[in-house]
């Protein structure tokens, strides 16, 4: 969820800029991405519906767009950089640079890398060498200040004894993210840049390897702006995690959420569109979206909040937009054939509009509709609820309600619901909850359902009476 809120804001600023939104694929870690997690991802943002100007399957000026595809200049540009004396290579081992830590953490002092190979002689690289020790590239960080004036956070400034010398390229030749990001910042000509606060501390690392990459001809000179967004905090006032599941987007699609209304919440998690207006749509907030209504302050992720947007967006869905997006669930649940019949779709247009008002989600719909679509002989009683309201002291109730509709002349919701309350409130005296408890159960299967009345009418008196004789065996 982090990262869609990261991409939505860059989507949002470019949009209401008129500039490019560049979707590039960060996947130079070889242990951990695989083509199922760049699948995943382009899967993500095609279903909310945030389209890329440039990146994979769109293609560009300067692509590719996937870095695993770019290794090549990667390398070329890291031999640039040693060559041009921006960068050095580096033997010392992890025991080595442990005890750097350590002596660090003992003096006080801000730990770090402390330089120790910046200025190495042939004779001890080649006595490095003859060793067996591997190296990595390091970068060389200026000895200067870095000030830089954040699109979020105004004027930042980093201490050059904070920014020690970072490693750009692993013993193994493979390229870091401090190396590739910029070189592709430079060489896609991005000029602004919106992420996570998480990495606000790269950012000197990264303007002084700008610098550097103009030197030797790989950019333009052109620095991006940086924005650093806030924080979004969890249960408990801590940062919100990979592993909390409120943080899976998949979570969120298997439960029925709408991408519109995801996007609609997650957009107020360190934006405002102004007038207290919490309600919008993308198009309405690439319109609005301005960088200085960004707060720098983190923002708190509410489930209960998040949900109760989701349901305020079914609400604003019309009948067959929101049928279109039931049906996949139902025929997951074999509730309803690929594609519907005509009277599953018939069934649907009826009884949809009743629970609309109720969903909170998507995956709700399928225990509130199953029992108007199973096939005779599959339908079944929830069996707590059937413990609950459905002893032998509700017998009484069932057989007048087969009595009376049985011979009720009218099958309609106004009809239905006048006869049982003369057969079962006037004529038995049984208070309303107490008297339609058991109807509820014997027809839908569950104490929690649509509206009763108007859903014996979409079943149609046969299939009514049926189920509230079968009730009377349940026990």
């Amino acid at each position: 969820m982090g990262m869609v809120r990261t991409a939505l804001f860059n989507w949002a600023f470019a949009r209401n800029l008129g500039g490019t939104f560049v979707f590039r694929i960060e996947d130079t870690d070889s242990a951990r991405d695989s083509e199922e997690s760049y699948d995943a991802l382009l899967d993500s943002l095609r279903w909310l519906g945030l389209t890329w100007d440039e990146g994979p399957e769109v293609g560009g000026a300067y692509g590719p767009y996937r870095q695993s595809q770019r290794l090549e200049i990667y390398a070329d540009v890291a031999a640039r950089l040693l060559d041009g004396g921006f960068a050095y290579r580096c033997y010392c081992t992890a025991e080595e640079l442990d005890a750097q830590r350590e002596l660090a953490k003992k003096e006080n002092r801000a730990p770090g890398y402390e330089g120790t190979c910046r200025d190495l002689t042939a004779d001890q690289v080649v006595a490095f060498e003859s060793e067996g020790r591997t190296s990595v590239v390091r970068f060389r960080m200026p000895d200067r200040d870095c000030t830089w004036v954040d699109l979020v956070r105004g004027e930042v400034t980093f201490g050059h004894e904070h920014v020690p010398d970072f490693v750009m390229v692993r013993g193994n030749g493979e390229p870091l993210y401090t190396l590739v990001n910029p070189v592709d910042d430079a060489m896609m000509r991005i000029t602004h840049v919106l992420r996570g606060e998480d990495l606000l501390s790269s950012t000197p690392r990264q303007i002084a390897l700008y610098e550097a990459l103009a030197a030797i001809g790989v950019s333009d000179g052109t620095t991006p702006q940086f924005g650093h967004l806030p924080y979004v905090m969890g249960e408990g006032n801590r940062k919100l995690s990979k592993r909390d599941p409120e943080s899976s987007l998949l979570m969120y699609r298997e439960e029925g959420f709408l991408p519109e209304a995801l996007l609609n919440y997650l957009a107020l998690l360190g934006w405002s569109m102004g007038d207290d207006q919490e309600f919008f749509s993308l198009d309405q907030m690439a319109a609005a979206f301005k960088i200085d209504r960004v707060s720098a302050n983190p923002a708190r992720f509410d489930l209960k909040k998040c949900t109760s947007i989701n349901g305020d967006w079914i609400r604003t869905l019309s009948v067959d937009d929101l049928i279109s997006r039931i049906v996949p669930r139902l025929e997951a649940s074999n509730f309803v054939s690929n594609p519907p019949t005509l009277e599953q779709q018939a069934i649907l247009k009826a009884a949809v509009p009743l629970i609309q008002e109720r969903l909170e989600n998507l995956k709700q719909a399928v225990p509130m509709l199953g029992f108007l679509l199973v096939v005779p002989g599959e339908f079944v009683i929830d069996e707590a609820d059937a413990k609950a309201v459905l002893g032998e002291d509700a017998d009484e109730t069932l057989n007048a309600a087969v009595a009376v509709l049985g011979a009720l002349p009218d099958w309609n919701t106004d009809a239905i619901h006048e006869a049982l309350k003369s057969a079962l409130v006037e004529g038995l005296g049984i208070k309303p909850k107490l008297a339609f408890g058991p109807i509820r159960v014997a027809i839908t299967g569950r104490r929690i359902s649509p509206p009763l009345f108007e859903s014996m009418e979409i079943l149609g008196r046969e299939v009514s009476l049926t189920r509230l004789s079968g009730a009377l065996s349940v026990r």
